[in-house]
């Protein structure tokens, strides 16, 4: 067991707490550590698919919109690798998914405070700190932020099938190639499944023989950025959003889906014109079929590959289609990790099972005030559409930076926005100084 424990121990390394790191390493007198199982660091490899963009702007990225003079930024990257005037002469209306993937890794093979291929197989607390069993050690920490990610979420059906007939959209780098000249089946119809689709529509002779995209939008909707809409990614909104009664912030999450899950314009058009060549200029050989409005409710595997029993949500009439791969880029969902099983009964939950988070993404738990557990990518209902994406990344790891330190080191409040989403709403701001 350590001698001293660390201020936070943070329990995973994705994008969300390499940026808590990349924070806290501008914190003097902050002793954290990031553990992760993994040996090093990846970010969606499965989806690393040729010509994929981020949705995101680049410089919301680990630490820029509170500490822009970091050393861990996408424009510090840039000057390193001598690529800063490349990359402003190429004008990306959305930067390669694969380049801000290369970015976050060379900040992960920089910071000295991670720590790869170290499982935590579970967290206690002693009634002082918080005590991480790791491979027989025992690690102490006063606060564990919890950046564990999402995992794979997958309908009901899918347990009838087997694993050679169907994949979800986190692997479909690995096992693209299985479609090869296969009636293919595209489930989900966000950016994921538009980006598979567009990907298997330009394999040429590698191609499916034919696809369904089924999806339960009414349409294949895109994504809103007009920039009112992108005011639902700002600091201010999110800390009107979660003054919200919990019923209420459920119902507004379920309508501003579109402003975060929607396809991307450039993806539409693309899948669009691609249909539009193979059809009328190329005559090639795979056939496609454009199916909104459906939902999935079940598979029967009696015959030959899989068939699958759909609603149309248009006229209410059951449909049929025959697969023989089904790809389910049917999103994620949070899971309380296992490693958190001992504290599971101290943790409070809301009315869905996730967890009650605090304006500073401390859970709601028994335990000392001065002891928090942070979770990041948790609090879709607590705070909104933007907390499981990257824009509000930077802001919301300095706030817990904060919260961390005791102090205010990081300037998190914010002035009115243009747009006033409560009453009061400019009188709030995050919560910049925490007892210890």
């Amino acid at each position: 067991m350590t001698s001293e424990p660390l201020d936070l121990a943070g329990v995973g390394i994705g994008p969300f707490n390499l940026s808590l790191a990349a924070q806290l390493d501008a914190i003097d007198g902050v002793d954290a550590r990031f553990f992760d199982q993994q040996p090093g660091f990846d970010w969606h490899p499965g989806m690393m698919l040729p010509d994929v963009t981020l949705q995101t702007s680049f410089l919301k990225d680990l630490v820029t919109a509170t500490n822009p003079t970091s050393p861990w930024s996408f424009l510090a990257y840039l000057v390193a690798h001598k690529r800063f005037y490349d990359f402003l002469n190429a004008e990306f209306a959305a930067i390669p998914r694969q380049e801000f993937a290369r970015y976050l890794g060379w900040v992960a093979a920089r910071l000295p405070s991670l720590q790869f291929a170290t499982p935590i197989d579970d967290i206690t607390f002693d009634g002082r700190e918080f005590v991480l069993a790791s491979q027989g050690s025992r690690i102490r920490a006063r606060n564990v932020a919890l950046g564990v990610g999402l995992q794979p979420a997958l309908p009901a059906f899918a347990a009838k099938l087997t694993g050679h007939d169907h994949f979800h959209s986190s692997r479909t780098a690995f096992e693209i190639d299985r479609t090869a000249g296969k009636r293919v089946a595209v489930i989900g119809g966000g950016q994921s499944g538009a980006e598979i689709v567009l990907h298997l529509l330009g394999r040429g002779a590698s191609a499916p023989a034919h696809i369904d995209w089924i999806s339960m939008r009414p349409n294949y909707q895109p994504l809103d950025e007009t920039p009112f809409t992108n005011e639902l990614f700002t600091p201010q909104y999110m800390q009107s959003f979660h003054n919200l009664p919990e019923a209420r912030r459920a119902s507004v999450v379920e309508r501003d889906k579109l402003a975060g899950d929607g396809v991307s314009a450039a993806t539409l058009s693309a899948i669009y014109r691609r249909l539009y060549t193979l059809q009328h200029i190329e005559n090639a050989a795979v056939t496609t079929a454009l199916l909104p409005h459906r939902e999935v409710l079940d598979v029967d595997q009696s015959g030959r590959g899989v068939r699958l029993i759909m609603r149309n949500g248009l006229d209410g009439r059951m449909e049929f289609a025959q697969a023989d791969m089904i790809v389910l880029a049917t999103g994620y969902s949070f899971r309380l990790p296992e490693c958190l099983a001992p504290l599971a009964g101290r943790l409070a939950l809301d009315s869905s099972g996730r967890l009650r988070l605090d304006a500073d993404f401390a859970v709601h738990w028994d335990g000392p005030k001065s002891n928090r557990i942070f979770a990041l990518n948790a609090g879709l209902i607590s705070h909104g559409i933007a907390e499981p994406q990257l824009s509000l990344m930077a802001w919301r790891s300095a706030v817990i930076a904060n919260a961390v330190a005791g102090r205010p080191h990081f300037d998190v409040d914010m002035p009115p926005g243009f747009v006033e989403w409560s009453a009061g709403a400019g009188e709030h701001s995050a919560p910049s100084t925490m007892s210890t």
